[in-house]
């Protein structure tokens, strides 16, 4: 990645490779101790489920609007997957099978019983952690807004600002959050400013968090 100021990862942006469009940036991944971006999950168009995992070495450029890998579309669908998906048991037998021989596949139409859904669950590096778009992020006395993305250093991947987006639907600014005020991201993200804090925080332009 370049190695130039700071880097915003807006998630949602379309993904590119060297030779046509791999999908959409879904969820970012992120080391909790070491505070580092390691991974961008990017998902194809219309191909829920199928997303990978993009080491942040593959990120050639990153931009408000496009993040550009380093690869190309055939080496991005090779990598690691960043889902896996899980069929249940059919809680009842089937054409003379038993439970444990049926796979719940709803789309199959297996009959009444059989249309428990499959169960999708992230394939993240160990001791990682997945942020998602939208997700709430929540001062010390209450909700604050939502995540749009992250700032990164791009010489150690360290995140340095969660990019939020605070407000109602009118009068909505988007801020960026210093790392050092995010206290946990488990069922949300969680802040130790409160909403005034959060609230009285400039509109920063992206050049200027470094």
């Amino acid at each position: 990645m370049e190695d130039t100021g700071a880097t915003q990862f807006n998630i949602g942006v379309e993904v590119v490779g060297t030779d046509g469009t791999c999908g959409r940036m879904i969820r970012a991944v992120v080391d909790p101790v070491a505070r580092t971006l390691t991974h961008l999950v990017v998902e194809p168009e219309h191909r829920q489920g199928l997303g990978r995992l993009v080491p942040l070495d593959l990120v050639l450029q990153a931009s408000a609007d496009q993040i550009t890998l380093r690869c190309s579309v055939k080496a991005f669908e090779n990598l690691e997957r960043a889902e896996e998906t899980h069929f249940l048991p059919a809680s009842a037998g089937y054409l003379g099978y038993v439970p444990e021989e049926l796979l719940a596949l709803p789309y199959y139409g297996l009959g009444p019983g059989n249309t428990s859904p499959p169960v999708t669950e992230d394939s993240l590096p160990m001791g990682e952690v997945s942020v998602r778009r939208d997700e709430q992020v929540h001062a010390v006395d209450g909700e604050i807004g939502r995540v749009q993305g992250l700032v990164i250093d791009p010489r150690s991947h360290r995140v340095t600002h969660l990019l939020l987006q605070e407000g109602h639907l009118f009068g909505h600014k988007e801020v960026a959050v210093p790392i050092r005020a995010i206290t946990g991201i488990d069922d949300g993200i969680r802040l130790s400013l409160s909403k005034k804090d959060v609230q009285d925080l400039p509109q920063v332009a992206i050049d200027a968090l470094h």
